[in-house]
């Protein structure tokens, strides 16, 4: 799955100004989430068209990035965010964040995180049945 992160300025309507320009793009947020330092901010967002996304907002002066991300599939329940943070621990897996979205009409919702070894991630959640999603699945 793929993921923009956008630099922002740490002042009011910096993230409106980015999800403007997105939304008079036509390009669809699926997920957001937000992180702050004391003079920029990082908004990190799944979108349905990351390439274009990142054409706009870089023709418009943004800092922009796209990275490889994992998305997956946790039923509602107790538990299963521990269950599934369990098995990456125990796969040494390092999460260095995560974020979650659940826009998905009738279906379970998901955890977006980032990791600094994607396959043995992907690895070792499959292997434990946890559901990996796609971009095409969203």
């Amino acid at each position: 799955m793929k993921q923009i992160s956008v630099f922002v300025e740490n002042r009011p309507g910096s993230l409106m100004e980015v999800t403007s320009r997105l939304t008079e793009a036509e390009v669809n947020i699926r997920a957001v989430a937000s992180f702050d330092t004391p003079e920029f901010g990082i908004l990190r967002m799944v979108v349905d068209d990351p390439q274009k996304a990142k054409q706009e907002l870089t023709r418009l002066g943004f800092v922009v990035r796209i990275y490889e991300v994992m998305g997956v599939e946790l039923q509602d329940e107790k538990g299963n965010l521990n269950h599934m943070l369990s098995i990456l621990a125990d796969g040494q897996i390092n999460v260095n964040y995560i974020y979650s979205f659940v826009i998905r009409e009738q279906k379970a919702p998901v955890m977006v995180f980032s990791t600094d070894d994607m396959e043995k991630a992907k690895e070792i959640l499959t292997k434990a049945g946890v559901k990996i999603v796609t971009d095409e699945e969203l």
